[in-house]
Order: C-alpha cells, then sequence, then structure tokens
C-alpha cells in the first residue's frame, strides 16, 4: 500500500465547503471527503509551526516532547513518521518542509549549519524537494520561467498575485510530486507538506480574484472581557487584525483564494493517482499543523488558547475499509492520531510513546466506545520573553509561567496558564468562546478533567518496562524499541 501524507499550513478546520463554510468552495477535498472519511472535530495539539508538527510527527502531545516554539530541539530519543515507514520497508520521501530543529546532540560540532535554523528535516525522510528557508528551487525555477525574483523567498510569496497560478509555490511542489509519483515502480511513502494557505495573505494568479471582499465574511470580534495574554497579542504588530474593514475583507478573500489554489493541487494529485490505478492502492491523510485566526477575536496567525487556532482540517481515506467511505466523524480526534493510524495501516506496533490512538475504527465505520470526550492543546510563548533577556537559571523560573493548556470538552473549554490564572468558556450557550463560565462547581470539574488528562499522559518511554529476574517485564522487552523512542 502506498501512503501520501498531505500537510496544509495554517487551514482552518472550518474553512471547507463540505463544513457547511458559507462561502469557500473546495471541490477536490470535499471529493476525498466523500470518498473517505472527514473528521469534523480534528484538532492540532501546539502552535506554532514547529510545536505542532512536532505532535503530528511523533505521536506526542507538547508536554511530552516539548518543543515549544519554532527553534526548540525536537529529542532525538523519539520515534516518528519517517522512522516508522522506513522499518515498513519504504523510503519515506518529502516535498516540502517539515520545520524540526535538530537536536543539538546529534550535530557535528558547534559549526554545524543546522544548528542556524529551526527548519530543519525530520529525521528518517529523504528530502525530494527542499522548500526551506527561501524556497530556494521555486525561486530558481520562476528565473528559468523569465520573472525576476530575487532571492527572498517572503517577498516573491506576497507577489503571487502577479504571476499565473501555475508558477505559484503550491503548483511547483505538485509538480514535483506528481512526477515522483508517476516514476514510482513498487510501494511509496511521501510526505507533501504545502505551506498554502500560510501568509503573506496573497494568493497565487487568479486565485488572488476568486474571492470578491465584499462577499467574504467577516469575523468575530473581541470580547470585552480579556484575559492578560489576549491584551498583549492585540498589542503586537502583524499579530493584530486590520481595524480598517475593508483590509480585513481583503485580507480573507486572499486567504480563501489560497485554499482554492491548493484544493485545485490536491485534485491534480488525486487524478494522477486514479489514472495510474493507485487511488484504491493509497492511504491519503490530509490535514494541517495549526489553524489561523483570521480575524477572530482581533488577531491573525496562530497563538493563544482560542479554537481557531487549533481546529484545522481532517480528512482520511484508507482503501481498505470502504464501508466507512463517505462518513463524518463528530468525536474529538486529534493530530497525535495520525501516526498511531498509519503504524496500524503499515501493519507496525504503535511506539510506547504516543498519546494518540489509531483512527481505524472510524475509519471502517464504527464508532470505539473508549474514545476521548475532549480535545487538548498546548501554547508557550516563552521564545517572545527571552528577546528581553534570559533569566538566571536555575533561580528564575518565569518563563516555565508562560504556558497555557486548553481541554475543550462539548459544552465548554477551559484554559489553565502557567501563572496559575485560569479561564472557562460556556460553549453550549456561546460557541463563540465569549462567554465565561463562573460558577464554582463546573469549573472545578473542568479543572480536575485536564489534571485527569496531564496524569493520564506523562511520560512513559520506561513506565511501560519494569526490569526482575523474569525474563521479560510488565511488556516485552524490546531494547531496540526503547532506543527509538
Amino acid at each position: 500500500m502506498n501512503v501520501l501524507l498531505v500537510t496544509l499550513d495554517q487551514f482552518r478546520g472550518d474553512c471547507l465547503s463540505c463544513a457547511g463554510h458559507p462561502v469557500v468552495r473546495t471541490p477536490h477535498l470535499d471529493d476525498l471527503a466523500r470518498d473517505g472519511v472527514r473528521l469534523a472535530a480534528h484538532y492540532s495539539q501546539a502552535a506554532p509551526c514547529a510545536p505542532g508538527r512536532a505532535s503530528l510527527y511523533t505521536g506526542l502531545y507538547a508536554m511530552n516532547h516539548r518543543v515549544v516554539a519554532n527553534g526548540t530541539p525536537l529529542d532525538d530519543r523519539f520515534d516518528n513518521v519517517a522512522r516508522l515507514a522506513r522499518r515498513a520497508g519504504y523510503t519515506p520521501t518529502l516535498f516540502g518542509y517539515t520545520d524540526q530543529t535538530i537536536d543539538p546532540r546529534c550535530a557535528t560540532g558547534p559549526d554545524d549549519p543546522r544548528l542556524r535554523t529551526y527548519e530543519g528535516v525530520l529525521p528518517g525522510f529523504d528530502v525530494a524537494l527542499d522548500l526551506t528557508d527561501d524556497q530556494r528551487p521555486w525561486l530558481a525555477w520562476l528565473a528559468e520561467l523569465g520573472h525576476d525574483p530575487g532571492t527572498n523567498g517572503h517577498r516573491e510569496l506576497a507577489r503571487e498575485p502577479e504571476r499565473p497560478a501555475q508558477h505559484g509555490v503550491s503548483a511547483f511542489l505538485t509538480d514535483h510530486l506528481i512526477d515522483w509519483i508517476e516514476r514510482q515502480d513498487g510501494p511509496w511513502f511521501a510526505h507533501a507538506s504545502y505551506l498554502r494557505p500560510h501568509p503573506p495573505y496573497a494568493a497565487a494568479g487568479h486565485w488572488s480574484r476568486a474571492y470578491d471582499p465584499a462577499d467574504v465574511d467577516l469575523p468575530l470580534a473581541p470580547s470585552p472581557q480579556r484575559h492578560q495574554l489576549h491584551e498583549l497579542a492585540l498589542a503586537v504588530p502583524g499579530v493584530a487584525a486590520p481595524q480598517d474593514e475593508g483590509e480585513l475583507r481583503r485580507l480573507r478573500a486572499q486567504y480563501y483564494g489560497m485554499i482554492g489554489d491548493v484544493d485545485a493541487q490536491l485534485g491534480r494529485v488525486w487524478e494522477v493517482l486514479r489514472r495510474t490505478g493507485q487511488w484504491d492502492e493509497t492511504l491519503v491523510i490530509v490535514t494541517a499543523d495549526h489553524g489561523e485566526q483570521l480575524g477572530d477575536h482581533g488577531l491573525l496567525e496562530k497563538l493563544g488558547y482560542f479554537e481557531a487556532s487549533y481546529h484545522i482540517v481532517g480528512i482520511v481515506r484508507d482503501p481498505r475499509h470502504p464501508t466507512g467511505h463517505g462518513s463524518t466523524v463528530d468525536a474529538f480526534t486529534e493530530n497525535v492520531d495520525v501516526l498511531p493510524t498509519i503504524c496500524d495501516a503499515l501493519d507496525l506496533e504503535v511506539p510506547t510513546q504516543c498519546d494518540g490512538l489509531p483512527l481505524t475504527p472510524f475509519l471502517a465505520g464504527t464508532d470505539p466506545p473508549w474514545w476521548r470526550d475532549a480535545a487538548h492543546w498546548e501554547y508557550d510563548w516563552r521564545d517572545l520573553s527571552l528577546a528581553h533577556g534570559a533569566p538566571a537559571w536555575p533561580w528564575d523560573r518565569r518563563l516555565e509561567r508562560h504556558h497555557l493548556a486548553v481541554t475543550r470538552t462539548r459544552d465548554a473549554a477551559y484554559v489553565q496558564f502557567g501563572d496559575a490564572s485560569w479561564l472557562a468558556f460556556d460553549l453550549a450557550a456561546d460557541p463563540t468562546w465569549r462567554t465565561t463560565l463562573d460558577d464554582p462547581a463546573t469549573v472545578l470539574a473542568l479543572a480536575q478533567t485536564q489534571l485527569v488528562w496531564r496524569g493520564r499522559h506523562a511520560e512513559r518511554t520506561m513506565s511501560s518496562v519494569l526490569v526482575t529476574d523474569r525474563p521479560v517485564g510488565r511488556l516485552p522487552l524490546d531494547v531496540g524499541a526503547l532506543r527509538r523512542a
């Protein structure tokens, strides 16, 4: 069986036409959902990119992998999706990027160039198309086409509306992916990591004009009563949303245009898989590393505790389970479930480290009774504080207070901050996260729910082993697996 893992950077879970969005059109993702399973309540476990991707790639909550910012190293002892693919006999191949900083203990020395960037490649992947840093391969291609792109990738992303959509960064990745798929003569494993719909808010070619700003929906206004973190974010340039309605409408129209572009590119991939007879031989998983505020609560990008930054797209098509095709899963699913799902599909044991669970029962059309009844995510903003000077270790532990964890149930959300402050939202009465809960008994129950969640998912690498005078402990003692974990 082939495996295609697709990530769309900063793709909100409500921005699908099959999810009922009033404006966005996503015919090719809708096609996949009709022929697969849509995860309607799918969540990322962290933001921004590196923390969210660390959870996706390892199956670990942020409290266990401890990648808290873009630039936090991912501990090399952890298993990951590329390494497990290799154990299954594949050569896992990357198109795009993974944003995982090298573990410094694996560097060749202090001059190792991998220690100068957070945009490292997850260990285990072969790289077919490297779109880290300034998207240099794309810029070189633009130059060959007669454009004058220079060397600043961010600037050229902002100029995407000036060029044809087929010259965009999403089309460029898709061209390489399709060419590679068509050359494969056996089972393959590919990770297509698309940058879009990530900022700058500028869609490629005609997609920049696909949505009239006058027709787009407007975001949720911020609540008049706000936590200090919310106030801090509203004061950060580039994080605070535009105050001008016209500018805000233009921004949202460009975001929707970028979604239209990547949707069209994925349609090209689906066509190739069908034309080459691989559609029913390929496990397809589409998700995102995190969401996008898109002006909701007065904010842009991904941060804080609000749902828009963590509710993400989730669609899975497993050709082995046609009975589940066309279904929608309303249970809470999380990106930490992706790696266990791939393990199950490849007949590999789920690593002991994993916090997530295989989605296989849902893909087969059943409703497992043991499933979680809440979604969870975390956010850490200590990197903002480090810009003002690091506190003296080990006496000053202020950085550990710049952290929050969210438990989101059907009817409520509880936010626990590292400085002992908290928030609780009544989502049954108001799903916009602007109505707080103050009833002590209800808040206590939510806090206890989060405490139980943390207790159940404490780091478990060695807790599954008991060294005794017997040949094995509680679980079979696989030293190789422990080294990988």
